[in-house]
């Protein structure tokens, strides 16, 4: 038997990272995708996996992707981000246009790409780490809570079209995870991102990717369909239990 062959995208710091460790563990041959190249080019290293460049805002680099990569048994659609905190009032179009051509067009590119792939390997598994962000709203978010809520709108559209083929598809929906997230969407603001964690106990990036691995661990006939993930001390987007600094 072959050996099983999964794609993590933005696999260069954070869930993606973990992710692709955690199903190496599994087992699979991991193809590592992310615009630092660098960066998953050790990884791959690491775990024995392959690394390739990419990009998912870019048809291009996507198509060079995807058409390097022979079989796939899972996708692991983890590429996107957020860009600045804004209201709608306010709103910086290109943060905005960012947002969605990273995470919702990027998604898109990517899983339609491989999607004949996954059919083909008679077991195929989508998985698509959205946020609690996909589900509810929040003041000065509707940039990210717009895009993200039209990632999940994609996944679940599949869930539907794919009925009947030999494809499960997962949704992981995580609240507040302590990655290079808020680095991202604050610009580099490392003080301003370490607010977002202060007085928590937030998810880390393994914490997701045992999960991932799990979903991926589950015999053909199981699907777990939407995973909503978030710590102890969150109950929805913004609203937290904080401890007092020391």
């Amino acid at each position: 038997m072959s050996t099983r062959t999964a794609v993590v995208t933005g696999a260069s710091s954070g869930i993606g990272e973990a992710t692709a460790r955690e199903l190496a563990k599994q087992g699979y041959h991991v193809y590592v995708g992310a615009r630092r190249f660098d960066r998953v080019q050790r990884l791959a290293e690491d775990i024995g996996g392959t690394a390739l460049e990419l990009d998912v805002t870019s048809e291009d680099s996507v198509r060079a992707f995807t058409d390097a990569v022979e079989r796939v048994d899972v996708l692991v659609n983890n590429a996107g981000g957020a860009k600045g905190l804004a209201p709608v009032l306010e709103a910086d179009l290109d943060d905005w246009r960012w947002m969605w051509e990273t995470n919702v067009v990027g998604t898109l590119r990517v899983t339609k790409a491989l999607l004949p792939k996954l059919i083909a390997s008679g077991d195929g598994l989508i998985v698509t780490v959205t946020s609690v962000a996909a589900l509810h709203t929040y003041d000065n978010g509707a940039g990210y809570t717009s895009a993200k809520h039209a990632q999940g709108v994609l996944h679940r559209t599949l869930r539907g079209e794919l009925l009947g083929q030999p494809v499960r598809l997962t949704e992981i929906a995580p609240g507040a995870v302590e990655t290079e997230f808020s680095l991202v969407r604050f610009d580099g603001d490392a003080e301003r991102a370490a607010k977002v964690y202060e007085g928590i106990d937030p998810l880390y990036a393994e914490d997701i990717a045992q999960i991932v691995a799990f979903a991926a661990s589950r015999p053909p006939h199981v699907n777990l369909d939407t995973i909503v993930v978030k710590p102890r001390d969150q109950e929805g987007p913004g609203r937290f239990s904080r401890r007092p600094a020391n």
